[in-house]
C-alpha cells in the first residue's frame, strides 16, 4: 500500500507531540496510510438490513437486583471509629 499523499505527518505528530525522524515519518505514513485504506475498504461493504451491534454476541446483566436493605444502625457503624462526635466519625483536618 502507498501511503495517502494528503497525510501530514508532521502534523499529526505535533498534535501527538511526537519527535520523529525523517524514517519514523516514513513508515508511520505508509501504516497509517494502509489503515486508512484498509477503512476505506470496509465503508464499501453492504451493511444494508445488519443491525448494529457492540458484541458479537448479547450481554445479560450479570449483576444483582438492586434491592433496598437496612444498613447499619449509628452505634454499629461508630462502633470501630477511633474519634466520632454528634453521631459522626471524627477526623483529622487536612486542609490549612
Amino acid at each position: 500500500m502507498s501511503s495517502a499523499p494528503a497525510l501530514d505527518i508532521d502534523h499529526i505528530a505535533k498534535l501527538a507531540r511526537l519527535a520523529l525522524t525523517a524514517e519514523e515519518k516514513a513508515t508511520f505514513a505508509q501504516q497509517l496510510g494502509d489503515v486508512l485504506h484498509h477503512i476505506e475498504q470496509l465503508a464499501k461493504v453492504d451493511v444494508t438490513g445488519v443491525e448494529p451491534t457492540a458484541h458479537a454476541s448479547p450481554i445479560f446483566n450479570v449483576w444483582q437486583a438492586d434491592v433496598a436493605q437496612p444498613g447499619l444502625t449509628v452505634a454499629d457503624a461508630l462502633r470501630n471509629a477511633p474519634a466520632q462526635r454528634d453521631n459522626m466519625i471524627l477526623v483529622p483536618k487536612v486542609v490549612e
